[in-house]
């Protein structure tokens, strides 16, 4: 692996370990130690809920509405961005669909809310891959700026499709599972596709890239104070996110959660980049530049978006949490071997 990788994985290992030992420790949680009666309230409220709502009603969406703002349609690399986007939107939906039909064939889809969006949850963890933090020094170190402008394509188009597309799957299933507890009955479609509807138009995700949709095609470009703005809020994603996979990790125990890791990782580090080669190669005929870049990016362990997925419909938080971590731990053996694959041809 490129040591420019190298270098930016003890620093993301560092900031985990730090939220994990703020857990563990209790650093964020004043009552421990006594304290006014404000502090008894801020014990009570859990130090990991308030991160993660500051990160997905705040920087997160900031993140989002900037990039859908200055997203330059005329200028992408479309049949690129298929070969990349095509099997894993193909793989994210198999995912979620094995795991909906299990789900169903136990009769747990109505047990409760967070049960409901387990497939979509799995499916966005499987399928959403750190493209910046690891990415893009990754992918500037083998094969330079031309490769980086292929890799920033498919990072301006990431966040916004795996987790729109995910989001609509979630609430779609929730809206099902409440009406099945409310006993369905006559119109049950029709209130569950204007729940889902109403549901997803509001959500923190989906309402800044639809309005940094409707900025973009003003072709006004955003003002510089604002700009600005924004991406103070969103250089906080990334370092907020790391924090809170360890301090999901410090609270809770990893036992009944390393069979999943190990299905995520299997299909996050090896099936998503096989079947991204295979239609690069065979169906869009991709030169060799471009299809070694969408493979390596296929090839990246999941995201810390997928936990702030988990953590917003309170589910599969530590195995969302493990995956992020134990993933990129062996993303550091597995990436060499797929950059020897694609530089052999």
């Amino acid at each position: 692996m490129p040591d420019t990788v190298l270098d930016k994985l003890p620093a993301l290992f560092a900031t985990v370990l730090l939220g994990w030992a703020a857990a563990r420790w209790g650093w964020l949680t004043d009552g421990a130690r006594g304290g006014s009666r404000g502090g008894a309230v801020a014990a009570a409220a859990d130090p990991t809920r308030v991160l993660s709502a500051a990160a997905q009603y705040l920087f997160i969406p900031a993140l989002l509405f900037r990039a859908m703002a200055r997203l330059d349609f005329s200028h992408m690399p479309w049949r690129t961005l298929a070969a990349f986007y095509g099997p894993l939107l193909v793989m994210m939906l198999a995912v979620y669909g094995f795991k909906r039909w299990r789900l169903q064939s136990g009769g747990g889809m109505a047990v409760s809310s967070a049960t409901a969006v387990v497939p979509a949850t799995r499916a966005v963890t499987a399928g959403f891959g750190n493209s910046v933090q690891v990415g893009v020094p990754l992918i500037a170190a083998l094969y330079g700026d031309a490769g980086l402008a292929i890799h920033v394509a498919i990072v301006s188009l990431h966040a916004l499709t795996l987790l729109t597309l995910c989001t609509v799957l979630a609430e779609a299933d929730l809206a099902r599972a409440r009406l099945r507890r409310a006993g369905g009955g006559h119109g049950a479609l029709g209130a569950t596709v204007r729940a889902t509807l109403r549901a997803t138009l509001i959500h923190p995700v989906v309402l800044p890239v639809l309005a940094g949709l409707a900025w973009n095609l003003l072709d006004v470009p955003l003002p510089t104070p604002l700009d600005e703005w924004l991406q103070l809020l969103g250089s906080a994603v990334a370092p907020l996110c790391l924090l809170l996979i360890g301090l999901s990790l410090g609270r809770q125990s990893l036992h009944g959660t390393l069979r999943g890791v190990f299905s995520i990782a299997v299909l996050k580090l090896f099936v998503l980049p096989v079947l991204v080669w295979l239609t690069g190669h065979f169906v869009f005929r991709l030169e060799p530049l471009p299809l070694a870049v969408v493979v390596m990016a296929a090839a990246l362990p999941p995201g810390s978006n997928a936990l702030i997925f988990a953590q917003r419909y309170r589910t599969l938080e530590t195995e969302t949490a493990a995956a992020t971590l134990l993933c990129t731990l062996a993303f550091a053996l597995t990436a060499p071997l797929w950059a020897m694959v694609m530089a052999r041809g």
